[in-house]
C-alpha cells in the first residue's frame, strides 16, 4: 500500500494520497473484522456470525471511506482502487505467510 502510493506520487501528491486512502480503508475494514471476530471464546454459530457480521462490516467500512474519498475529498478514482487491491493483496499475502512453516495438525 505505502509502495504504490509512492509509486504515484510521481503523478502527484493528490494521486498518492488517494493510493493511501484506498488502502487505508481496507486496513480499517480489517480492524474492524478483527475486532468482532476475535472476541472469545464462544459457540460455533456464534463465531461464524461474528466472522459473516465482520466481514460484511469490512466491505462497509471500505467502500464508504472509498465513497468519501472520491465524493467529499475529491480524489481521482484509479490510484484509490491500485490502493484498495494493494491492501487486498498484502492481506491476502500475509495470510497465506503465516501458514508457511507450521505443520498442520490433524485429528487424533
Amino acid at each position: 500500500m505505502g509502495l504504490v502510493a509512492l509509486a504515484f506520487l510521481v503523478k502527484g501528491p493528490a494521486q498518492a494520497l488517494a493510493a493511501l486512502v484506498g488502502g487505508a480503508s481496507l486496513v480499517a475494514g480489517n480492524a474492524l473484522v478483527a475486532r468482532l471476530a476475535l472476541g472469545g471464546v464462544v459457540p460455533a454459530r456464534v463465531a461464524f456470525a461474528r466472522l459473516l457480521l465482520g466481514t460484511a462490516g469490512k466491505w462497509l467500512v471500505a467502500m464508504l471511506v472509498f465513497a468519501i474519498g472520491l465524493g467529499v475529498w475529491r480524489l481521482p478514482p484509479l490510484p484509490m482502487l491500485y490502493g484498495l487491491a494493494a491492501g487486498l493483496f498484502a492481506y491476502l499475502l500475509a495470510l497465506n505467510l503465516g501458514k508457511r512453516g507450521k505443520p498442520q495438525q490433524g485429528r487424533s
